[in-house]
């Protein structure tokens, strides 16, 4: 008879570091105790009836969350509620370990979202700590370094248990990710943000508030999170130069880099090149930026995030594998070991002995799925999220 703490999955296909084994997992106490190949029915537990067994995905940013906060333009939902939510559908989507990603920095036009970063971070943390989540939850601040409150808001919030991540951004157009000014034109107004009238006098007080705080602030916020031993990654570097500035700094993640020059230099730094999932689904940036299949075939990436779509990084997964891009090992890793690894959590992003029992179980659904680049054949079914060896979803 099993012991309450233990758990067995059998007749799994196991996703390991270098192979995918059909097996039995054995998970004690919240940690795996052992992984063995073997489709005997005489082992007890529970028939995962051949479906894929994947360490729990790790991601490092999401922007969900603020858009559960507000779901619509000025108008918000209670914090907490707005995170429980958020959390769910990271779960449902296969994630155990997320970090809420927090935009800090206010500049001309923002909503008060961006001012509401400390709001989103204690909704976070009281629902942690009230056992209220799914996932686990960290905290990564992308501080806008083109605005006034940067550093106010920095000084609040940097110090602060959950904050893992901090991210240096500058989104001044005809720059980093909005080099063509077109792209930010659609973005802006596309999205109701502005209107086409208002558009030319928006972008000449981006550029002014650029030039007022953009160097300074870059220089103070990496020196604070490196003496809070905080992880810094550098948003949108562009250029060999933008990647020698970040490195100095002491950079260790590149997100996103808008070029191919840009994603060598950061390998060439020993950054942790990081691009969306939602990228590769795609087949390009949306931005019209460097593809992250460019990437991938340069060897130059390392690590896939959900950013703005919550199921992406699974299905890029299932994507790469079925376009014969990465073996199912190479492409579990990009969204799982890669990313914990990046940030110091080597307890978990593997199935072996001794890791956390984070795991998600996945069949396939074979169907064409239109997108906007083509059919997708595999689609990923999530059918159970284990977190410590509890079923979360």
């Amino acid at each position: 008879m099993m012991a309450f703490s233990e758990k067995i999955f059998r007749n799994a296909r196991i996703v390991l570091e270098d192979d995918v084994v059909h097996g039995v997992v054995r998970v004690v106490g919240g940690v795996i105790a052992d992984v063995s190949a073997g489709t005997s029915t005489d082992v007890a537990g529970e028939d995962l009836d051949g479906d894929f067994l994947l360490p729990g995905v790790v991601e490092l940013h999401t922007d969900q969350v603020e858009t559960y906060y507000q779901p619509r333009p000025q108008r918000f939902w209670a914090p907490v509620p707005a995170v429980i939510a958020h959390d769910a559908q990271m779960a449902a989507s296969g994630v155990t370990t997320v970090l809420d990603a927090l935009r800090i920095g206010s500049g001309p036009g923002d909503t008060t979202i961006s001012r509401d970063a400390g709001t989103l971070v204690g909704a976070v943390m009281h629902a942690q700590n009230e056992g209220l989540l799914r996932a686990e939850h960290f905290i990564h601040l992308r501080c806008e370094v083109a605005t006034p409150d940067v550093l106010d808001i920095f000084d609040e919030l940097g110090s602060h248990e959950g904050v893992r991540l901090v991210s240096l951004m500058d989104h001044t157009p005809g720059q980093r990710q909005y080099a063509d000014i077109e792209a930010f034109r659609t973005y802006m107004v596309g999205k109701h943000r502005l209107s086409p009238e208002g558009f030319d006098e928006h972008v000449a007080q981006l550029h002014t508030r650029s030039a007022q705080y953009s160097a300074v602030n870059r220089i103070e916020l990496a020196s604070c999170a490196r003496g809070l031993g905080l992880t810094l990654a550098a948003h949108d570097d562009a250029t060999a130069d933008h990647v020698a500035e970040s490195s100095a700094l002491g950079v260790r993640i590149s997100e996103f880099p808008t070029t191919l020059e840009a994603a060598a230099a950061a390998r060439e730094a020993g950054q942790v090149v990081m691009m969306g999932a939602p990228n590769v689904v795609r087949g390009g940036s949306h931005s019209g930026n460097v593809a992250a299949a460019d990437l991938l075939e340069a060897g130059l990436l390392d690590v896939l995030s959900s950013d703005y779509v919550a199921s992406s990084p699974l299905q890029a997964v299932f994507s790469l594998v079925d376009s014969g891009t990465l073996t199912m090992p190479e492409a579990v890793a990009l969204v799982t070991a890669n990313p914990a690894r990046a940030i110091g959590l080597d307890d978990r992003g593997t199935i072996a002995a001794g890791r956390r029992a984070d795991l998600v179980r996945v069949s396939v659904h074979q169907a064409g799925v239109a997108v906007g680049v083509g059919p997708i054949d595999q689609v990923p079914i999530v059918r159970g999220v284990w977190r410590e060896g509890r079923r979360v979803a």
